[in-house]
């Protein structure tokens, strides 16, 4: 009997390289449910016929003796089956954690027994370890928290606004369908969540001396999602505060965090010119109820927790996301996905005609053929203003992808 609910998303996007000689590597933050996603992959492999899995779970003691490429080959040499038409499947949870992995994956990826597939928390290592050695030859799969269909499901909800309050507060990291969604159960378990992808995937993997400027880093970012930022603008509000912090230690400091998952970077794009600019991004925690835990969840932040959610919900479903720059005015999300584009703004009640002016006005401006859409909390959805969509927040969120 299954101990798990099935993501179909994730294996969706799986399924398809079954077999077909590419590494396949799931990634995502510590606790999003990668693990739980391959037994969901090796479950329907037992079902099409002979195979032999080769299971490494590197947050499991039992494989702490695995620390390098060369113990990593020995093992799977010691567990593989030769048998004629039995495939191995070989799956290595926080393959991070082993040294020079590359070396060792790649020798086996290349035979026709064997399949195999990787999972990672440090977006960093893997990307360039497996570009440099396994260039062409794996397939990498974003795997984040729960979107608000999945947390209704791994809650047994309705999908009604009361329960959206829920999943803009507390997040959807999967293991919380095991504990009350109040303050005292969720916050405690989220506070332990960052603090072991903290100083496992931050100061430990980076070295990191200085604990106190990263923990007032990541709470001043947390306190400004959906805001611009740049490292100068940070070192200088960190200096206001008797911090005084380089702008280059600013910077690598954001990069542990982005490589950890905790956060995400969104840059900007000049839609006249079609350039990317590389000044003034934004920064997106991937799990709200992480971002609420450590900076605490307020009424008066629903504008820039509904922008960080909606941000979420695409990345989710394989959009490319940027801010966008027309004119000088800014549209919060310019989506992209099998090269079509949607252009989204966001506000948290349209109730004064200034906000209405420039949340639909701004998209007026954008005289393309794409769709426009306005996204908000209002609970019912307004008529199309030259073209442009109203959606309710929870309507984007169950229907949108």
């Amino acid at each position: 009997m299954k101990d798990y609910i099935d993501r179909l998303k994730y294996n969706d996007r799986i399924k398809p390289f079954v077999g077909a000689g590419l590494i396949k590597v799931p990634v995502g933050q510590r606790r999003v449910g990668k693990s739980y996603l391959l037994r969901q992959v090796r479950d329907e492999i037992s079902l099409a016929g002979a195979c032999n899995f080769i299971l490494i779970d590197k947050e499991n003691e039992a494989f702490d003796h695995i620390r390098s490429a060369s113990d990593l080959t020995e093992y799977i040499k010691a567990k593989a089956v030769t048998t004629a038409g039995v495939t191995n499947y070989v799956m290595i949870d926080e393959v991070q954690e082993i040294a020079d992995f590359e070396n060792s994956v790649r020798s086996f990826a290349a035979k026709p027994n064997f399949d195999v597939y990787l999972t990672g928390s440090n977006s960093e290592i893997l990307s360039s370890e497996l570009a440099t050695r396994l260039s062409g030859r794996y397939i990498e799969i974003p795997v984040y928290s729960l979107d608000f269909n999945e947390f209704t499901v791994f809650h047994d909800l309705e999908k009604k606004t009361e329960n959206l309050h829920l999943f803009l507060k507390y997040g959807g990291m999967p293991f919380s369908r095991n504990l009350a969604l109040n303050d005292e159960q969720a916050f405690e378990y989220l506070k332990n969540v960052f603090t072991s992808i903290l100083y496992r995937d931050v100061v430990g993997r980076y070295n990191v001396r200085n604990v106190n400027f990263l923990d007032r880093l990541i709470r001043f970012t947390a306190d400004n999602i959906a805001s611009m930022l740049n490292a100068k603008k940070i070192s200088d509000y960190l200096k206001s505060q008797q911090v005084n912090i380089s702008v280059n230690t600013v910077l690598d400091y954001l990069s542990y965090l982005v490589n950890a998952q905790i956060m995400v970077p969104v840059k900007r794009m000049e839609l006249k010119g079609k350039r990317i600019l590389e000044v003034n991004e934004k920064y997106y925690f991937q799990d709200l109820g992480i971002r609420n835990a450590l900076s605490g969840y307020r009424v008066s932040d629903m504008g820039k927790l509904m922008e960080n959610c909606v941000f979420n919900h695409l990345i989710s479903h394989g959009y490319t996301v940027y801010t966008g720059d027309w004119q000088q005015k800014e549209i919060d999300f310019v989506a992209e996905k099998n090269n079509e584009r949607v252009y989204i703004q966001v506000a948290y009640l349209l109730t004064e005609p200034s906000t209405i002016e420039r949340e639909f006005g701004n998209l007026e401006l954008i005289r393309d053929n794409y769709k426009k859409m306005v996204v908000s909390m209002d609970v019912q959805s307004r008529n199309t203003r030259d073209g442009i969509e109203h959606w309710n927040l929870l309507q984007f969120l169950a229907h949108f992808s």
